[in-house]
């Protein structure tokens, strides 16, 4: 452990000054580039590198909440996988990958560090951490106090879409979302976009709760949704939908298009992760980017941190960026 003498040699000061700045004391006249000097000594003799020999990390488990059918269904939790195989290819990494329907064989593997992309409830995350102690959770965070977690900040996104809609004067705005549960049964769970959009347009007073509808997060759904929703307002139809995913911005595309109602000159639409697909449809889809392979990347490097030996636990926040294209004006 370093000593006030050790960080008083470092910095150029007195015992005496580097004693009374470390302890904040108020009576003391210094520059705040002489406290700065301190702390940031202070702060480096304090951080023990750990060297860590390049070495194999062992086996590597990639599970994901959804099936193989699923992820064809939702890309956004594809294109985060591919995002951390891709890193673990570039670091040489052993990883093998698990669905929700298959992850029981982890147990009879000897597993060392473990990344769990999608939602899982605290019976699973249990049962996840009696495997491995090292694991990073992508797209939920579980417990912050004990486990890494790699997430996007969904009322931010939200709010971004709500925003540019009130810009351009939309008074009516509608909303497709999606209910999930966990895979175990247990609960249903809580969407941060559908959760912001009512509180957000509720506190604009512009929030009508019959522009809400939800089914599955699918481009199926996103299509019954929509017909639904011409189905019931005609010619009230709100001139502007919040989709929660791009699938089911897809989907209620695609409905729109049936009804020969134009889009985006009658109904703007604006979706969530901004997929491949969303550039090719047509026409082509405004959207929140979500950089899900970075997601996927940084899941990769935060699980070598901790497998290295960090006990701290990180929440990371991946920023998002709106996309404008043709489904919006």
């Amino acid at each position: 452990m370093a000593t006030i003498k050790d960080i008083a040699q470092i910095a150029g000061f007195s015992i005496a000054t580097v004693s009374r700045v470390l302890n904040y004391d108020t009576s003391l006249s210094v520059s705040d580039e002489t406290k700065k000097r301190i702390f940031e000594v202070a702060e480096e003799l304090s951080y023990k590198k750990k060297l860590v020999r390049k070495q194999d990390v062992g086996k590597v488990a990639l599970l994901q909440w959804y099936t193989e059918k699923e992820e064809l269904e939702d890309l956004y939790y594809m294109s985060i996988r591919l995002g951390v195989e891709n890193r673990c290819r570039h670091q040489s990494i052993n990883v093998i990958r698990y669905f929700q329907d298959n992850y029981e064989d982890m147990k009879n593997e000897d597993i060392q560090g473990l990344i769990a992309i999608g939602k899982f409830s605290n019976k699973q995350v249990k049962e996840l951490n009696s495997i491995t102690k090292n694991i990073v959770f992508v797209d939920t965070a579980p417990d912050e106090e004990k486990f890494d977690s790699i997430v996007i900040d969904f009322e931010k996104a939200t709010k971004k879409v709500l925003d540019y809609f009130l810009e351009k004067s939309h008074e009516k705005i509608g909303y497709l979302g999606g209910k999930e549960t966990f895979k175990d049964k247990t609960s249903t769970i809580e969407d941060l976009r559908e959760i912001t959009f009512k509180q957000y347009l509720g506190e604009k007073g512009k929030l009508d709760e019959a522009f809400i509808y939800n089914g599955s997060f699918s481009v199926d759904a996103g299509h019954s949704l929509m017909k639904e929703a011409i189905e019931e307002h005609g010619d009230q139809l709100p001139t502007a939908f919040f989709a929660g995913n791009d699938s089911i911005a897809v989907g209620a595309l695609r409905a729109l298009l049936e009804a020969g109602i134009s889009v985006p000159e009658r109904v703007n639409i604006i979706g969530v992760n901004d997929v491949s697909i969303s550039k090719y449809v047509f026409p082509a889809l405004s959207t929140v980017r979500v950089y899900t392979e970075l997601m996927g990347e940084t899941a990769v490097d935060t699980l070598l941190e901790r497998m290295e030996g960090r006990k701290i636990a990180k929440k990371i926040f991946i920023a998002t960026k709106l996309i404008i294209r043709n489904s919006s004006f």
